[in-house]
């Protein structure tokens, strides 16, 4: 590894891993600046149940997903006065049928309609079935959130209170965006592993990278602008000023699309303090890089200048090829001991403070084998437009898909 022993190398992997640095310690304070803002709001509305707005929670499905039948039924005891749970099928004979038919014998009491639409508007199988359910929705309210997504009792009354608030959470100072109306409110949210080690390495992804590239988003915008499909709460005026979900039909991150283009349209998006679970598949290797492939593709279609700026999250990677390039010096130990302290901590408060997520706590040592992946998947995804999603074939370009064999 010769052509690794150059200063001008070392300046590199240094500067980089000094880059790694800052960007872990943006990390923390914007994970410190969302604490603080969700501890700042009053918990006194919370009590004040009769003014809860009326929700449809919108469910769409394709075959089973992991405890999908807890997840459902997390949804059905909620302690909120009105709402109404929608699910939408593209087929009669999908398996996610049974299940709901089942919650419908289980909670008879509660407003639920399976609905199947057959309708194919678009490459988004997802976004198509939305456009349908939502000629069923009853509320000025609807919640969308993936079939495996489990939530606490007081979700909706967490959620659903964001609407009623009349202060910008996210923009303190004065300006038209303390006037905004809230338009959508997203949720974080913390994956729960299978057994395999790839499965476990998504999760801790999901607390070491995701979310706090989600919160230092936050702070270099000054607002939110993204939407998670754990939860994609929207006022349905705010859904009528962007045209509805029909544009929508044919990308890939409806949720990203939808957050953008209600942000563009004047409203604001608020990420309250309730965090939901996520159930990741039993993955091995290939359908981890599928998966991770399908991510890395979509933020590099969507957002090509920020997916490039990803390079220097990868301290780990830097940091180590400086303690190669280097030689056997005391000062690039340092560095790469700083550097996996700073992931760490980042880490410590994300999974801890933010999500309360002890799985990932307890998976800390696969930190160094996630930090070699990473940058393998970025640079993997930095090429090709195909991606697998639902076990289709698809061609990503501008956000956009086409199926591979049209």
């Amino acid at each position: 590894m010769e052509f690794l022993h150059s200063s001008w190398l070392v300046m590199i992997f240094t500067l980089l891993s000094f880059c790694a640095m800052a960007y872990s310690l943006l990390c923390l304070v914007a994970a410190w600046s969302f604490l603080r803002q969700s501890s700042s709001q009053p918990d006194s509305r919370m009590t004040h149940s009769a003014s809860a707005l009326p929700v449809s929670i919108l469910k769409p499905l394709k075959g089973c997903d992991p405890n999908m039948y807890e997840s459902f039924r997390s949804h059905c005891i909620q302690e909120y006065p009105e709402f109404e749970i929608i699910f939408g099928v593209s087929a009669e004979d999908d398996e996610a049928v049974p299940v709901v038919e089942k919650l419908m014998r289980e909670f008879p009491q509660r407003q639920m309609k399976l609905v199947v639409c057959s309708q194919v508007l678009g490459a988004n199988g997802k976004v198509s079935s939305l456009v349908q359910m939502l000629e069923h929705a009853r509320y000025g309210h609807v919640l969308i959130n993936d079939s495996d997504i489990r939530v606490p009792p007081d979700y909706l009354r967490h959620v659903m209170l964001e609407f009623e608030s009349p202060a910008d959470t996210d923009a303190h100072k004065a300006g038209t965006r303390s006037r905004q109306r809230v338009g959508m409110v997203t949720c974080f949210y913390r994956a729960v592993a299978a057994q395999s080690l790839w499965s476990r390495l998504e999760a801790l992804g999901v607390a070491a990278d995701f979310i706090p590239g989600a919160m230092a988003a936050r702070i270099l915008e000054g607002r939110v602008r993204f939407g998670l499909g754990s939860t994609l709460a929207v006022d349905r005026g705010a859904l009528a000023a962007i045209g509805g979900m029909e544009p929508l039909v044919d990308y890939l991150a409806d949720d990203y699309e939808l957050a953008s283009r209600i942000v563009e349209a004047g409203y604001r998006i608020v990420v309250p303090r309730v965090v939901v679970e996520t159930f990741l598949p039993d993955y091995d290797f290939t359908h981890y890089l599928r998966h991770q492939l399908r991510w890395g593709r979509t933020v590099r279609s969507l957002r090509p200048g920020g997916y490039l700026g990803l390079a220097i999250t990868h301290g780990f990677f830097w940091s180590l090829l400086c303690v190669l390039a280097a030689g056997a010096v005391q000062w690039n130990w340092v560095l790469l001991i700083a550097v996996l302290t700073l992931r760490l901590l980042v880490l410590s408060v994300s999974a801890k403070l933010v999500l309360g997520d002890k799985a990932a706590l307890r998976n800390f040592w696969l930190l160094p084998i996630l930090d070699l992946m990473t940058p393998l998947v970025w640079l993997l995804s930095i090429a090709g437009n195909r991606i697998m999603w639902r076990g289709d074939e698809f061609i990503l370009k501008a956000g956009k898909l086409r199926r591979a064999n049209v």
